[in-house]
């Protein structure tokens, strides 16, 4: 059995009830955990907060479907990680190249925010995820949630490596932990994240894995 993933997971109760309730609403929906989505060897790993309700949650792959999805796919073509600029479907032929996409918490929460007891549940499958990909892996978390998860997988302190916007922190075993402002709707209208400043994530990203 995959430990990195389990499409069957019930651990957390309020969210297997509110995807019972969603499922009702819309039975079209995926309303199930949500599979990491590319190569699980790939140089590049990033690292989302959950599915969205009407995003990854309706079309069952990450950052698919959703208004968050857009930047990130656009971006993610044109540096060269994806064949296409949008994701709308889960078999709409887009491919990752050397790049992964998946979640802290795999399943949708209410109001896009899972409790800290759900984000304790669900990292283990972060953490198996990361001892199976590669060594010299750079990780990019979106938003502080994402990084703080990330951190607990990797059994790194937290006060160690504070989150900022395209941030760099060196983590041990040659692994590299990269920084960004989640592209949320939120923070993409308001100006928080720019689409320059999200091309500048993956800039460095690009010149460090040209490094490796």
């Amino acid at each position: 059995m995959d430990k990195s993933f389990d499409p069957h997971c019930t651990r957390c109760e309020r969210l297997t009830a509110f995807l019972s309730e969603v499922r009702r609403q819309h039975p079209d929906y995926h309303c199930a955990p949500v599979a990491p989505f590319g190569d699980p060897q790939a140089r590049v790993s990033i690292v989302g907060l959950a599915p969205g309700k009407h995003g990854a949650n309706a079309s069952g792959r990450p950052f698919t479907g959703d208004f968050a999805g857009i930047l990130l796919y656009r971006t993610l073509h044109h540096f060269g990680f994806a064949s296409r600029p949008e994701s709308v479907a889960a078999d709409d032929g887009l491919v990752l190249h050397d790049c992964r996409i998946t979640n802290a918490v795999k399943c949708l929460p209410p109001g896009n925010k899972p409790l800290n007891s759900e984000l304790i549940n669900c990292n283990g499958y972060l953490k198996t995820e990361l001892e199976q990909s590669r060594p010299d892996l750079v990780i990019l978390a979106l938003g502080a949630l994402a990084h703080r998860a990330l951190l607990r997988a990797l059994e790194l302190k937290q006060s160690a490596f504070d989150f900022a916007h395209n941030g760099r922190h060196d983590l041990p075993a040659g692994r590299i932990l990269i920084d960004s402002y989640h592209c949320s709707r939120y923070n993409t209208q308001t100006g928080r994240l720019t689409e320059a400043m999200f091309a500048s994530v993956f800039k460095q990203i690009r010149k460090i894995i040209g490094e490796h």
